[in-house]
C-alpha cells in the first residue's frame, strides 16, 4: 500500500492548488477562493476539511471524506468522480455528486439540495437529509435507508432502486421511474409515481392526490392510502389497501383491496371496468 503524505492545517487557495494529487492525507484544512483544488485526483482522504470554492472534486477517483463541511459557494462539488464515501459530512452547496459512479454517503445533510445526485450509479446512502427539488435524477442502482426527503420531483427516470425506512415530503416522487421498491416509509406528495413501470410498496403510509397513475405494474402490499383520492388511473394494480380509499378512477386492470372505498369512478369509455376486480372488507 503506497504511503499517503500527510496535509495538516492547510488554507488552499487558487485554481486547482492540488491539481492531480494523488495518495493524499488531507486534514483540518480550508479550499477557499479558487476553483477546482482537487481536479483529477486519485487516492486522497479528507477528514475535518472545509470547501469554500466551487468544483473541488471532478474527475477524481478512490475519495474518502468524513467531517467536512462543503460551504454554499462549494457548489458542483463533486462530478465525474468514482468510488467516493462521504461520512458526518455537512454538504450545504447545490448541484452536488452529478455522473458519479460508486457513491457511499452515510450521515450526510443537504439542507439545499437542488439538481443534486444526477445520473450517479451504484449508490448507497444512510442516514441522509435533503432538502431540494430533483434529487437523484436519472440514478441507477441505489440503495437508501434512513432518507429524510423534503423536495419534490425526486427520483425522477431512477431504475432499480431499493429504499427503507424512509421519510418522504416529495410532489411527483418517482415519475419515469423503473424497478423501484420502497419499504416501511411514508410518503406525502400529489401525483405519485406517474409513468413509472414496476413500482412497488410494501408497509408503506401514503398521502396523494391522483397518486399511483399511468403506472405498468403497480404493487402495494399492507399499505395506507390516508387522504389519498383519484388514485389508480389507467395503472395496472395488485394493491393490499389496510385502510379506507377516498376515491378510485379508472384503473387500468389488476386487483384492488381496501378496507373501504369512499368514491369508486369506473368510466366505460375509457377503460374496461371488468379488467379490475375490487374487494371491500367493510
Amino acid at each position: 500500500m503506497t504511503e499517503k503524505t500527510e496535509i495538516h492545517q492547510g488554507f488552499l487557495t487558487g485554481e486547482r492548488a492540488l491539481f492531480q494529487g494523488h495518495d493524499l492525507k488531507i486534514v483540518n484544512t480550508i479550499f477557499d477562493d479558487g476553483e477546482s483544488p482537487l481536479k483529477e485526483s486519485r487516492n486522497i482522504e479528507l477528514d475535518g476539511c472545509m470547501f469554500k470554492w466551487k468544483y473541488p472534486l471532478w474527475y477524481s477517483k478512490n475519495i474518502a471524506v468524513k467531517n467536512s463541511t462543503w460551504f454554499e459557494m462549494g457548489r458542483a462539488g463533486v462530478w465525474y468522480t468514482d468510488h467516493i464515501s462521504v461520512e458526518d459530512c455537512a454538504i450545504e452547496a447545490p448541484k452536488n455528486f452529478r455522473r458519479c459512479r460508486d457513491v457511499t454517503l452515510r450521515n450526510v445533510s443537504f439542507p439545499n439540495a437542488a439538481e443534486t445526485l444526477w445520473s450517479c450509479r451504484d449508490v448507497q446512502l444512510e442516514q441522509v437529509m435533503v432538502k431540494g427539488d430533483y434529487f437523484a435524477m436519472n440514478c441507477e442502482n441505489m440503495a437508501v435507508r434512513n432518507l429524510t426527503l423534503y423536495g419534490n420531483y425526486s427520483f425522477d427516470g431512477a431504475k432499480n432502486v431499493e429504499i427503507r425506512d424512509s421519510h418522504f415530503l416529495s410532489k411527483d416522487s418517482f415519475w419515469n421511474s423503473e424497478n423501484v421498491t420502497v419499504y416501511d416509509s411514508f410518503i406525502s406528495g400529489e401525483y405519485l409515481g406517474w409513468n413509472a413501470k414496476n413500482l412497488t410498496l410494501i408497509n408503506c403510509t401514503v398521502e396523494s392526490l391522483q397518486g399511483m397513475c399511468y403506472i405498468d405494474n403497480l404493487v402495494m402490499k399492507n399499505c395506507k392510502l390516508l387522504n389519498t383520492t383519484l388514485a389508480f388511473e389507467y395503472s395496472t394494480v395488485e394493491a393490499e389497501i389496510d385502510s379506507h380509499i377516498d376515491s378510485v378512477l379508472n384503473p387500468s386492470g389488476g386487483v384492488i383491496r381496501a378496507n373501504s372505498i369512499g368514491s369508486l369512478i369506473m368510466e366505460k369509455d375509457k377503460i374496461d371496468p371488468e379488467k379490475t376486480v375490487i374487494i371491500c372488507r367493510e
